[in-house]
């Protein structure tokens, strides 16, 4: 999942994609590097970000989504607004990344499930969206236990609400008010909510945790990408149906090499001396965009 936010204040590449035909045309970069779903996101979410009105989200957001679809490019949206996400769907997108788990918004999972697309349901330890969003302090059990029992009761919203297992996609929210070590057990413990039987979604790109992870000094964002390509590979091997980055090419290298690694063979398509067949192009692997790290074996 390629990320083009079009914001002017993402921590990591804020306004860069303001421009629609900019946005569009990184997405469309994204894609030749081998992403299958570029996520698009018109607010920013980072530690003190200033939410920005409902109209402002939809003026940055649904121009590139409609451009985007039109070529034929799944679109997921990054937003926590329902009207958002309802103009989104009518422009094309198949799928909406809510950072809240849906509790921002009252009508945000009816309106997926009306328009029988996916749904991500991300873990944000908060009670910024009322008290049954989450806790706003670290748990007695576990930050293990805390995310995949929080994001069970999500699921379990979402399906009351009709949207089946395999349209409810689950995301851990690395970063989002926890510490490294948080984040190191999250990625550790990922076979277990992989094991719960729904698609999970990793976020890991650019954050701090992974670019002090070498030395421990803090690095800028754009420094981090070899240690998300690592995350990558490992969380794809360990099952996730996802991961969401920044810097395609180096992602879809490390889950190349984590789909032979599991498979203990070389992927479909390359001939026994490690070569592409003529025609064979550079995605040698499943291009379904329901499933982008099936590739690795270990996803549904």
């Amino acid at each position: 999942m390629g990320i083009v936010n079009v914001t002017e204040d993402s921590f990591s590449d804020g306004g860069r994609w303001n421009d629609p035909a900019v946005a569009v045309a990184h997405a469309r970069q994204l894609m030749t590097d081998g992403a299958d779903l570029i996520d698009v996101g018109g607010e920013s979410t980072r530690p003190g970000a200033v939410r920005v009105t409902a109209d402002e989200e939809l003026g940055r957001v649904v121009p590139v989504v409609r451009e985007l679809a039109a070529a034929g490019i799944p679109v997921s949206v990054d937003t926590m607004r329902a009207a958002v996400a309802e103009a989104s769907i009518e422009a094309g997108a198949v799928m909406i990344n809510d950072v809240s788990g849906g509790m921002a918004d009252a009508r945000m999972l009816d309106v997926c499930a009306a328009a029988d697309v996916a749904v991500c349901l991300m873990h944000w330890r908060t009670d910024r969206f009322g008290s049954a969003s989450g806790r706003a302090e670290p748990s007695a059990e576990g930050i293990v236990a805390e995310v995949r029992g929080h994001l069970l009761s999500l699921a379990e919203r979402a399906a009351a609400a009709g949207i089946p297992t395999e349209r409810t996609i689950l995301d851990p929210g690395l970063g989002f008010a926890k510490n490294a070590d948080d984040n190191w057990a999250l990625l550790h413990a990922l076979p277990e909510l992989v094991a719960e039987g729904f698609p999970v979604l990793v976020g890991a790109s650019r954050k701090r945790f992974t670019a002090t992870v070498v030395d421990g000094s803090p690095r800028p964002p754009r420094d981090a990408d070899d240690a998300t390509a690592a995350i990558s590979a490992l969380s794809a091997a360990a099952g996730a149906w996802a991961v969401r980055v920044h810097e395609v090419s180096a992602s879809c290298d490390a889950v190349h090499v984590a789909a032979a690694w599991t498979a203990g063979r070389a992927p479909e398509g390359v001939t026994a001396d490690g070569d592409y067949p003529v025609g064979g192009g550079n995605k040698p692997m499943s291009e379904d965009p329901g499933r982008p790290c099936e590739r690795a074996g270990g996803a549904r």
